[in-house]
């Protein structure tokens, strides 16, 4: 029976929370950098990640087929974006997982202008449009290293709970559309704020 998208967002929570949330600063750089080795894999490639996304997951989300499962492939993908998101910045001091940044809302931070505008929207819809779980992890990956460049967090919870649903064929537009509208409220919002759009200003 599959799991519910709420059940891989707790699962998601407990595993930052215990990623995250530790004194021993050493053993956390090093577990980020592990998980970094597996981007581009898929789940169970890397032996030595096996336990980052399988502790703590009940059995009942384990792939039976020998392919990982859709609760496998949201919880790894979500962790290992996470890692590269964090990278070159102290979770301590900055959390690059932010409650409530959705992931087109954060996409949407991208685009200040008309032109980054347009180029964060292509990049959104390639993601929207991919044909495979391992092909949105593509598309995603590439968007998160520019929101590490800019310094924009995002809800990893939330993102593992997206990773999910984008793989039923009965929940995949509901992801498109809430992502197609955070991209656009937090652009407009954004324009704003900032004194209005072209059109606005004419």
């Amino acid at each position: 029976m599959a799991a519910s998208t709420e059940e891989i967002r707790k699962l998601m929570k407990l595993r930052l929370s215990a990623l995250l949330h530790t004194a021993n600063a050493p053993a956390q750089r090093a577990s980020l950098a592990e998980l970094r080795r597996g981007l581009g894999h898929a789940p169970g490639e890397l032996p030595g990640l096996w336990g980052a996304f399988l502790e703590g997951m009940p059995e009942t989300m384990y792939g039976r087929s020998g392919e990982p499962s859709r609760e496998e492939w949201a919880i790894y993908t979500a962790l290992t974006l996470f890692a590269l998101h964090q990278q070159g910045r102290e979770p301590a001091a900055e959390p690059m997982h932010r409650e409530g940044v959705g992931f087109g809302a954060a996409v949407g931070m991208l685009a200040e202008d008309e032109d980054s505008f347009e180029r964060a929207l292509r990049r959104l819809n390639a993601a929207a449009t991919a044909g495979s779980v391992s092909a949105l992890e593509r598309h995603l990956r590439g968007l998160v290293q520019l929101l590490r460049d800019a310094g924009v967090p995002l809800d990893y919870v939330s993102l593992a709970g997206d990773v999910y649903s984008f793989q039923f064929p009965e929940s995949v537009n509901r992801v498109r559309l809430r992502w197609a509208q955070d991209f656009y409220s937090t652009y407009y919002r954004q324009q704003t704020r900032e004194g209005g759009t072209e059109d606005e200003k004419a």
